[in-house]
């Protein structure tokens, strides 16, 4: 980078720290803790430039639209239940021109979905494997579900360029490749734990379909 840039990469670690931390009761996320998460990860798909272009912009504005809620409303805001239970009776989940935290929220999840498979599968391959078919798979099976057939084939596209293994960690991590990779098996723990509680409260709550 030029001098004076900011230098920027991703960090597993904090990814994890994060997500760990928003695990509160037994079956609750916190919210401000989950989007400190969510921003690391956003570093990665920036980091990857206009391979990942068809998600990055999108899960940043969503990433913003909670970040306003939660400065706007803390005592709703705090924990996902806490939320989607304070939309529900305020009735914001119908309101015509008010963007919702739980939709927002679902978006998150999505993208997460296919961030935690597309990592697991980076774990199993060798530094010199190709991540293009692991990328394409990972989303095949989750994010392209609840996209267009114009957006599939773009980002199905683009994923051909991807490097290989050893070449995507320098890219997004710098000089701390192993550190994350040694974090890698921990960070998709925790990580898979918030995307269970995540989708078991939108079931219950009957709003996995929410448009």
């Amino acid at each position: 980078m030029a001098e004076g840039s900011e230098t920027m990469y991703f960090d597993l670690r904090t990814v994890h720290d994060h997500f760990n931390r928003s695990l509160i009761q037994e079956d609750d996320i916190d919210i401000e803790a989950y989007l400190e998460a969510y921003n690391e990860l956003y570093k990665f798909f920036q980091l990857m430039g206009s391979v990942f272009s068809f998600v990055s912009s999108d899960l940043k504005q969503k990433i913003e639209i909670l970040q306003v809620r939660v400065a706007e409303d803390s005592e709703n805001y705090v924990t996902m239940k806490k939320m989607i239970e304070y939309e529900k009776a305020s009735k914001l989940l119908e309101r015509n021109g008010f963007v919702n935290g739980a939709r927002t929220l679902l978006r998150l999840h999505r993208g997460l979905d296919f961030i935690l498979e597309f990592l697991r599968q980076l774990g199993e391959l060798s530094s010199t494997d190709n991540t293009s078919a692991s990328c394409q798979d990972a989303y095949n099976k989750t994010l392209a579900k609840h996209h267009s057939w114009i957006v599939r084939k773009a980002a199905v596209y683009a994923m051909y360029t991807m490097p290989t293994r050893e070449t995507l960690f320098k890219r997004v991590c710098g000089d701390e490749v192993q550190r994350n990779i040694d974090i890698l098996p921990k960070m998709l723990e925790v990580t898979a734990d918030v995307i269970t509680r995540t989708q078991s409260v939108f079931e219950i709550h009957e709003l996995t379909g929410l448009p």
